[in-house]
């Protein structure tokens, strides 16, 4: 695929409520990428294989995935997202393309990335929300939620909040900067931002700072979990309905992902 003569780059949005992730899955199983790749495939005149930032998991969100692939098709970068938009169903669109230099690669040459989890205090259950953010029927404390994800900012070992089943990485990262926003109407935002992202770590700690607001676990006890680098002691996986990958941070103006 690299010996094509062009590296095109594109930045997708996509519900992934109806798919199982972004990584290419065998029919019938369908993920963004089967569905992106196909419709590439039609406007490039050939088979394509996308390169991914972030390998997003079933029923995750997008709002600036990043994707790379190399070409021989002619097609401007500047029509090609409405080509590649007319072939799509619509809950995956390609908002901005771009040609990238030959050694970019959306995802070995990320620098950083930035997520959103969104959350929602409920009397009942909404039925216009439950496949965008994780639906709770208690009251949040939010001054204990800010204070637990405070301890978070900075270089450290997430070990805690690793899932099983992710590549063999090294468990420090680097998280400069996390925000609790209230949006009103009981819906709540984390955002989180860092250097790179353990898998299921953003959804582990979601799950275990809510621990913190319902009073589940205490302040101390947070401490103690991220400090014991274990799996383990941490909560449950937080629902994947919640998560959004925002953006991508790249070098170079031509390599803007978001």
């Amino acid at each position: 695929m690299k010996a094509r003569a062009r590296n095109i780059a594109l930045k997708v949005s996509y519900d992934g409520t109806h798919y199982h992730g972004f990584q290419r899955q065998t029919p019938p199983v369908v993920a963004v990428q089967n569905v992106l790749e196909r419709a590439l495939a039609k406007v490039c005149g050939e088979q394509v294989e996308l390169a991914a930032a972030g390998r997003t998991d079933s029923g995750v969100h997008a709002y600036g995935q990043v994707v790379n692939f190399f070409t021989d098709g002619r097609i401007p970068t500047n029509r090609l997202p409405r080509a590649v938009n007319g072939l799509l169903p619509h809950d995956i669109v390609v908002t901005e393309a771009w040609e990238a230099a030959r050694d970019f690669s959306a995802r070995h040459s990320a620098r950083g990335k930035a997520y959103v989890y969104r959350l929602e205090e409920c009397a009942v259950p909404n039925p216009f929300t439950r496949s965008y953010a994780w639906q709770l029927f208690q009251p949040l404390d939010l001054d204990a939620m800010r204070a637990a994800l405070a301890l978070l900012v900075g270089t450290h070992d997430y070990s805690s909040f690793r899932a099983a089943g992710g590549a063999p990485m090294s468990p420090v990262r680097t998280l400069d900067e996390i925000r609790l926003t209230e949006e009103g109407g009981g819906r709540l935002s984390c955002y989180l931002h860092g250097n790179g992202f353990l898998y299921h770590m953003v959804r582990n700690i979601m799950s275990t700072v809510v621990s913190v607001g319902v009073g589940r676990i205490s302040l101390e006890r947070f401490a103690e979990i991220f400090a014991a680098r274990d799996r383990r002691l941490a909560s449950p996986t937080a629902p994947a309905c919640g998560l959004y990958l925002l953006s991508v941070d790249y070098e170079g103006a031509n390599e803007e992902g978001g």
